[in-house]
């Protein structure tokens, strides 16, 4: 004998057991709820009156209807980026540094890094990029040159500038007439990582007394 397909009427009655089994669940979470918060308002409540008793009676003070103002709060400060500018500007830069066997071997001495091409170095030395800063090191002793040019460098190549101009002297006015910082200023700006390549400014922008330095902008 062939089965008779379920009506929809029992079709319903089989399934008001799940239906009832979910009822029960969500009735047994809510009076789990309901206890959880009780119990938090008694602890509240007992830990308040703990702190009356141990602080004993108040008076409040008086409504004088002044409003207190909320401060703007402070700007946040970049410390770990201050942090890093400051340890990079105290690298040492050596004056023990052996640059001439980076220069390339042209009467102006130039350098460029092994990544930047000739054609690049030939630009820099025609004032293909526009002069955008430049620092003078005339009358700085040795040690403050070698800082003042260090910031120099580091702060405008994070200001995302290209082309930059040192001025060394041409030690006209040195003992000797030997230019004092014009080798050094070579070796520091080697030791720059900032510094892709310099060359001999022209002589309208300080000839002998100058160098075009190229910078890797960020």
């Amino acid at each position: 004998m062939r089965r008779k397909p379920d009506t929809p009427a029992l079709r319903s009655l089989q399934d008001l057991g799940p239906m009832h089994q979910e009822l029960q669940r969500r009735q047994r979470e809510e009076e789990a709820r309901r206890e959880r918060e009780a119990a938090q308002r008694r602890l509240m409540e007992r830990e308040a009156r703990i702190f009356e008793l141990s602080v004993g009676p108040v008076t409040p003070l008086p409504d004088t209807g002044r409003v207190i103002l909320a401060g703007a709060p402070p700007l946040p400060e970049p410390r770990q980026r201050e942090l890093d500018e400051q340890a990079v500007l105290r690298q040492a830069l050596s004056d023990d540094f052996d640059v001439e066997s980076l220069l390339e071997t042209d009467e102006t001495l130039s350098f460029r890094r092994p990544e930047v091409s000739l054609e690049v170095v030939r630009k820099l030395r025609r004032g293909h990029w526009a002069l955008q800063a430049q620092i003078d090191l005339h009358g700085l002793r040795r040690d403050q040159a070698r800082e003042a040019i260090g910031t120099f460098i580091h702060d405008s190549a994070r200001r995302g500038m290209r082309c930059v101009r040192v001025v060394h002297g041409k030690g006209n006015g040195s003992p000797g007439r030997e230019p004092v910082l014009k080798t050094r200023v070579r070796r520091w700006l080697v030791q720059k990582q900032e510094v892709l390549a310099f060359v001999q400014a022209r002589p309208s922008d300080g000839g002998a007394g100058a160098l075009m330095v190229l910078l890797n902008s960020p």
